[in-house]
């Protein structure tokens, strides 16, 4: 039996399909209150007044056209005497609403980037933070004044009860107290970026942070008192009536219950990130995490859920997985592990954690207080025992390497195990008759298995021989000639066949990849006559002379091959750019010349400098038009793409990078595989430039939320596999940029990849980014 005031499951609300990340209690209906989540909606709870109790759905608001990230509840006044909602997403706006339409009053924009906070003050004053560094003070659909002083992201603000006072909280590790628009003071003190901030009276407040620490400050300046508990990340707070007790959520998996200056009870949720909470009317607390699902705990014995309901939230429990990187569990060596027996001992402290060697599992039980028994809180997977095991289980037996070999168009993956006492060109000629392959490959793939093995590290691999697994056809926007070679067979980016290897101390060849990537195949020919067969059909004020032609020709087989010692003219420059303006109905073969242009040394210096920059931006931004034909908006991305190549290029795309990007992830909703690889290549350009700039937040943030926004809808797996390199690339050696990462909430985006075998890659670059993450 628990113990009275004591937590336990009232209701769990499986209302929004993606992370609850916002909470808050609503002035209007009774008891009601309101969630937002990363599905892009916020939806209004009011009491169930059936027999079936809990909560149902009064309202779902859409508006926002990317992630809800937090809530507000604006109190009411004459106009509206219920209040409004606001919310604030990765859109970079603010939507306010009323309880009773779905549809937003009015959207505030001025942000630069995603608002991550929201509070609301007396007389409708509404103050926003945001990854853009700032914070801005807005009062009905005007923005006020804008604060500037963090060095990093925004992640909370909270208006004081004292009119004028503001609090903003930063990645900068730093809080800072705003009156009129004006820096007052600065609290240092937190270790890591500052994510929550709690109102406790008119003269004290709480924080929380990425140190796992939430401190009490008096706004005089003083820090009061630190608590400890959490074994991870902090993500938020919410005070209790008592203006004392509190509580927070994190994440390790926890709600935290505070009183008197202690943690009192721990409750372990089946989610690894507890994103938010708020305390209800009756002083139930609402909980939000990233399984998408709410759910409510009372003290109160008539709210309490069913013994069934309780017993399958218990199971729930017990079912999870628990990595014991991401928690208090430590460094794991099942053998010296006790068994069950250990469970007969009672726990010393609510919430204390004790692992057990159930045969060859570890399971992990956290001790109850309030009903004096252990209960099973997950499954825990890694471990010391299991991370020193460098060998690869295939059909049934152990190898050194288990190398992954894709076939180029969507084929499937073939496995190649090899042994290091394996004779390596007996190994190559079994992998070649086992899957009927061309036995010219034999070379080939027995020095890959030579340079792959050397030292017991993956290494660098020779270039590959004739790709046999395509072959001639019809002309295709940015397709390569048949039986072209490809750069590298160790490069995962290839269209053809590419090697790496699958084992378990794997080694990170995926990210920080700095070299942009490019988009050179092509076929000549086929462009070549495709360019006169459109030609012979165009309007007569833009048809080509056969001198025009030939000039066009001979540019295009300068640029295809890099060993050519001709340079082009300033005519050939000129007519492609003239032609590049064709009907976009005619125009692609002449952009699939121009996106092989750009990448000569000359061309990206001519047609990326100055105002021509500016022009051939504005032309490809132009074609990447949302109602733009798909294969000039994919011609434009790999223009976009190959200008990457030059230092022009390259400067005239940073200095873009707002526009560029922004019309980009509009095409993340265009129905076509190439449109996404390109899209996910020109991200990961964008990251590799940007890769080693820690000043270069805002530019990184944006990364993060295209990369973010596109894994939402793209399923190509290539374009999975570069979005997943981009998002690696951005976070690698840069801690803000992984804050920016987690509060987007990536790690529960990407998870469902890391189990991903074909192609291998994938699944082998989501584990390397998520243990980036951790």
């Amino acid at each position: 039996m628990a113990s009275p005031n004591t937590y336990r499951l009232s209701c769990s609300i499986a209302g929004h399909d993606l992370d609850i990340r916002g909470l808050a209690t609503a002035f209007f209906p009774e008891g009601a209150f309101v969630s937002v989540s990363r599905d892009r909606t916020a939806k209004v709870w009011v009491p169930d007044s059936s027999e079936n109790r809990g909560y149902k759905e009064m309202q779902c608001m859409t508006g926002h056209t990317n992630f809800v990230s937090c809530v507000c509840i604006i109190a009411p006044n004459e106009t509206y005497p219920r209040g409004l909602i606001a919310t604030g997403g990765n859109d970079n706006n603010i939507c306010v609403f009323s309880m009773d339409r779905p549809d937003p009053l009015f959207t505030l924009k001025g942000h630069k980037n995603t608002v991550c906070a929201l509070s609301a003050g007396k007389f409708g004053t509404l103050l926003s933070g945001s990854w853009d560094t700032t914070a801005k003070v807005w009062l009905s659909d005007k923005c006020m004044m804008t604060l500037q002083g963090h060095t990093a992201a925004v992640w909370a603000v909270v208006i004081l009860p004292e009119q004028g006072l503001m609090l903003t909280g930063s990645a900068d590790k730093t809080i800072k107290l705003w009156k009129a628009g004006r820096c007052e003071k600065t609290y240092s003190g937190h270790e890591d970026c500052v994510r929550g901030l709690a109102v406790v009276n008119d003269v004290e407040f709480f924080s929380c942070s990425n140190d796992a620490s939430i401190r009490r400050w008096m706004v005089t300046g003083e820090c009061v008192q630190v608590y400890y508990s959490h074994t991870n990340y902090i993500y938020s707070l919410a005070v209790c009536p008592n203006g004392q007790d509190f509580i927070s959520t994190g994440e390790d998996r926890t709600v935290r219950i505070w009183k008197k200056g202690e943690c009192t009870q721990t409750i372990r949720l089946p989610a690894q990130s507890v994103w938010c909470c708020c305390v209800l009317p009756n002083g139930d607390i609402a909980i939000g995490a990233s399984d998408g699902i709410i759910r409510v705990f009372t003290e109160s014995e008539e709210r309490v859920a069913s013994a069934q309901d309780l017993k399958a939230f218990e199971d729930e429990l017990s079912k999870a997985t628990i990595d014991p990187k991401t928690g208090d569990l430590g460094d794991i060596k099942i053998e010296d592990l006790p068994g069950r027996e250990h469970l007969n001992e009672p726990g010393n402290r609510d919430g204390q954690t004790r692992l057990i060697k159930e045969n060859t599992n570890v399971e992990a039980y956290q001790w109850s207080m309030s009903e004096s028994r252990w209960m099973k809180i997950g499954d825990v997977v890694g471990g010391s025992s299991q991370q020193n095991s460098k060998r690869v289980m295939f059909e049934g037996k152990e190898y050194d390497f288990v190398f992954t070999i894709d076939v180029n168009e969507g084929g499937p993956s073939l496995k190649l195990p090899y042994n290091l006492n394996d004779d390596p060109w007996l190994a190559a000629h079994n992998f070649l008759q086992r899957n009927d392959l061309n036995p010219m490959f034999l070379d080939q793939v027995a020095n890959f298995i030579i340079e792959n093995t050397k030292g017991h590290t993956l290494g660098p691999a020779p270039a590959t021989a004739v790709d046999p697994f395509t072959g001639a056809g019809r002309y295709i926007p940015g397709a390569g000639s048949p039986g072209s070679a490809t750069s590298g067979a160790a490069d995962p980016f290839t269209g053809r066949i590419t090697f790496h290897a699958a084992y378990k101390a794997a080694t990170n060849i995926y990210f920080p990849k700095t070299d942009g990537v490019m988009f050179e195949q092509a076929n000549a020919t086929q462009i070549l006559a495709k360019l006169r067969e459109l030609n012979g059909n165009a309007p007569q004020d833009h048809r080509l002379s056969e001198v025009a032609l030939d000039s066009l020709e001979k540019l295009l087989l300068n640029v295809s091959d890099p060993k050519s010692p001709d340079q082009p003219t300033a005519e050939q420059i000129s007519i492609l750019w003239r032609t590049s303006h064709w009907p976009e109905d005619i125009v692609f073969p002449v952009l699939d010349i121009l996106r092989l242009a750009v990448r000569h040394p000359e061309i990206n210096a001519q047609l990326c400098g100055g105002t021509e920059g500016s022009s051939l931006c504005n032309h490809l931004l132009g074609l990447m038009s949302p109602q733009g034909r798909p294969a000039n908006q994919m011609l434009a991305l790999r223009t976009f793409c190959n200008c990457f190549a030059g230092s022009r290029g390259r400067t005239l795309l940073l200095g873009q990078r707002e526009a560029v990007l922004s019309r980009a992830a509009d095409l993340r909703a265009v129905c076509n595989k190439n449109i996404h690889v390109a899209l996910a290549t020109l991200v990961l350009n964008y990251a590799g430039m940007l890769h080693g700039q820690p000043s270069e937040l805002e530019a990184k943030a944006q990364c993060l939320s295209v990369a973010s926004s596109a894994l939402e809808v793209v399923q190509d797996k290539e374009a999975v596999f570069r979005l997943l390199v981009a998002l690696g690339t951005t976070v690698a050696g840069d801690s803000t940029a992984k804050d920016l990462a987690r509060s987007l909430g990536v790690a529960s985006q990407i998870t469902k990849y890391a189990s991903v075998s074909d192609p291998a890659k994938v699944g082998e670059c989501c584990r390397l980014v998520l243990d980036e993450l951790q």
